[in-house]
C-alpha cells in the first residue's frame, strides 16, 4: 500500500495556487487512474485506486498547509505504514518552474506543508518535488506561493500534470524512469533528419 499525499490549502479560492501543485497532481492521477470518490477522512479528503496493481490511498489534506501533518499522520496511523509508504507531492520553490525531482527524506525547505509532517512522522518519508521557481527574494515567498499560476505558467503547468499522472504507475516501481518518462513526454527527441540517398552512418 501507498499513501499518495498531494499537499495545498482547501477551498476553491486556493485551487490555482503555486502552493496547490501537490494536490493538483494528485487530481489529475486519481482521474486518470479510475480512484473512486474523494471523501472527508483523516483530517482531509481520500480516494482509493490502484498503480501498477499497488492499492493506493490518496490524501488531500484539508487541515491548511501549515497542519499537514495531523492529516498525514493520522492515515499513517490508521493503516500501520512504514514511512517508505508515504510519497508526499508538493511545490518547490527551489527549483525552477516545471522541473520535478523524487527524493526520500531531507529537510524542510521552508516549506511549512513538509515541516508540519516532520514534526508528526520525522523527515524520512519520499517526496515528489514540483518546481515553481522563487520570486527572488524570501520576503515575497508568502505572497508568491499563494497566488495562482499565471497564464504564461499554466503554458507548462498542465502539460507536466498530464505527464505525472500519465507515468504514475512508474511511481511505484521505478522513480528513476519515470523521471525519464516525463522528460520525454514533455521534450520528445526531434526526429533524425533523412539522410542523403546512398549514405549510410553508423
Amino acid at each position: 500500500m501507498l499513501l499518495l499525499v498531494g499537499l495545498g490549502n482547501p477551498g476553491p479560492e486556493s485551487a490555482n495556487h503555486r502552493h496547490n501543485a501537490g494536490a493538483m497532481a494528485i487530481d489529475a492521477i486519481a482521474a486518470r487512474h479510475g480512484f473512486g470518490h474523494f471523501r472527508s477522512r483523516f483530517h482531509g479528503k481520500t480516494a482509493t485506486g490502484t498503480l501498477d496493481g499497488e492499492q493506493i490511498i490518496a490524501l488531500k489534506p484539508e487541515t491548511f498547509m501549515n497542519a499537514s501533518g495531523e492529516a498525514v499522520a493520522a492515515a499513517v496511523r490508521f493503516y500501520k505504514l512504514s514511512l517508505d509508504d508515504v510519497l508526499v507531492v508538493h511545490d518547490d520553490i527551489d527549483l525552477a518552474p516545471g522541473k520535478i525531482k523524487v527524493k526520500q527524506g531531507g529537510g524542510d525547505g521552508g516549506h511549512n506543508g513538509l515541516r508540519s509532517i516532520d514534526s508528526h512522522l520525522g523527515p524520512d518519508y519520499r517526496r515528489l518535488r514540483i518546481g515553481v521557481g522563487h520570486p527572488g527574494h524570501k520576503d515575497e515567498v508568502a505572497d508568491y506561493v499563494l497566488k495562482n499560476f499565471s497564464k504564461a505558467e499554466q503554458a507548462w503547468l498542465d502539460p507536466l500534470i498530464a505527464a505525472i499522472a500519465k507515468e504514475a504507475d512508474l511511481l511505484v516501481t521505478d522513480e528513476a524512469r519515470f523521471l525519464t518518462r516525463v522528460a520525454l513526454l514533455l521534450a520528445p527527441p526531434k526526429p533524425k533528419a533523412p539522410s542523403d540517398e546512398g549514405e549510410r552512418g553508423v
